[in-house]
């Protein structure tokens, strides 16, 4: 079975003959620049000069061959965003730091020494004690619907299917959520909707325009071509939700589902890809409400995302794409015995019946050992089959 037939056979609930994998076919299940180097030189592959998926966090797109070595079932398309466009071009010196001012108007400083991804430390509107719809008009806003973001990504598609691998796509930026943290600080993005509530609802709004635009014009030239479109916005925390449930229904929701809606209408023979940290069981209905088809990354060490109790309760209605190895203790620091164990007992849970794609809980971060990644797939290879 090729790997597109796989990944599209557990996309329909169905057992294909092996758990399909995904490493790197987006910037949420990829690996960083040190941990792919140290894998490369554990392998005896030679070095390679990084080729950027997202410059900010500093995570790399693999080589085809790594790729096919590790048996990847996914490619990922990478669109040119503010992550990727340029960046270490855009650098200037700010003493201890790299400075990097993005098209959005934040600001990043990366550590000259030591540093292991860049930090946001600058958001553009959150000076602006009483803000209103002035603010939003006379922003400096991204050219979202810029066809130079895409050039090229059709035939790369193309190249894709003809090896018979998934081909997916990922957007413009962020969640509107998450893009109202950085536009107006974590602060006034948890206030603004209860003390400025127009404007609130009016910058979530405008966050969300700019995500349809970028869609209606990526997914023009490239709806035919991808199989799944991907989203996210992060809610959850390890305990509980950065926000109440209602006041994401309220607040975030009906701007979502035009998101949404806007994908569907130019992909709609696509899976809809949902990208969300922690724990956000109680708004899984919400989500399978608004026609999201697959959630990422099942971070399976929140409370409430036991994987078990997830499949039970949500595994016919939704896909689980990630959840495969716990990315902050176990693959990082544990052995390569705990490390297979934990593959398995992840596997036990989620891949009965299919609707299942094997990935990390999070990107493979520079500090895990190549032993551990190396155990993590073993596993996968060993315990992934039906």
């Amino acid at each position: 079975m090729n790997s597109r037939t796989r990944i599209l056979k557990t996309l329909n609930h169905e057992e294909p003959d092996q758990v399909p994998f995904d490493l790197a076919g987006s910037t949420w299940t990829g690996i960083a620049n040190g941990a792919y180097q140290n894998l490369l030189d554990y392998l005896h592959f030679p070095s390679e000069k990084p080729v950027w998926a997202d410059v900010v966090q500093q995570i790399v797109v693999p080589s085809q061959t790594i790729l096919d070595f590790l048996c990847g079932d996914t490619r990922g398309l990478l669109p040119l965003t503010s992550h990727n466009w340029d960046v270490y071009e855009k650098l200037t010196d700010a003493g201890n730091n790299w400075e990097y001012n993005d098209e959005w108007n934040f600001t990043h400083h990366f550590p000259k020494e030591n540093g292991h991804w860049f930090s946001l430390v600058k958001n553009p509107m959150e000076h602006i004690a009483e803000p209103d719809d002035k603010d939003i008009a006379r922003f400096n806003w991204p050219h979202a619907a810029d066809k130079r973001r895409i050039e090229g990504l059709r035939e790369k598609a193309l190249n894709y299917r003809n090896q018979e691998k998934l081909v997916m796509i990922k957007g413009l930026c962020a969640g509107v959520f998450e893009m109202q943290q950085r536009v107006r600080g974590m602060t006034n993005a948890l206030m603004d909707p209860f003390m400025f509530p127009d404007f609130s609802d009016k910058l979530i709004g405008k966050i969300a325009d700019l995500k349809i635009e970028f869609w209606e014009m990526a997914l023009s030239e490239l709806g035919d071509v991808v199989d799944v479109v991907a989203e996210g916005d992060d809610y959850g925390t390890q305990d509980s939700q950065l926000i109440d449930p209602d006041h994401f229904r309220m607040y975030y929701k009906p701007h979502l589902i035009r998101v949404i809606a806007a994908m569907k209408q130019k992909a709609p023979k696509a899976k809809i890809m949902f990208h969300s940290c922690g724990n956000v069981r109680p708004i899984i209905p919400d989500f399978i409400e608004m026609g999201i088809d697959i959630l990422n990354p099942v971070h399976i060490t929140a409370t409430g995302m036991e994987p078990i109790q997830l499949k039970k309760d949500f595994g016919r209605d939704i896909v689980f794409w990630g959840g495969g190895v716990d990315t902050q203790k176990v693959l990082p620091t544990s052995s390569q015995s705990d490390v297979s164990e934990n593959v398995k007992r992840n596997l036990d849970a989620l891949a009965p019946g299919g609707g299942y794609v094997f990935a990390t809980v999070h990107n493979i971060q520079s500090e895990v050992p190549p032993q551990n990644i190396i155990a993590m797939w073993a596993a996968l290879r060993k315990y992934g089959k039906y």
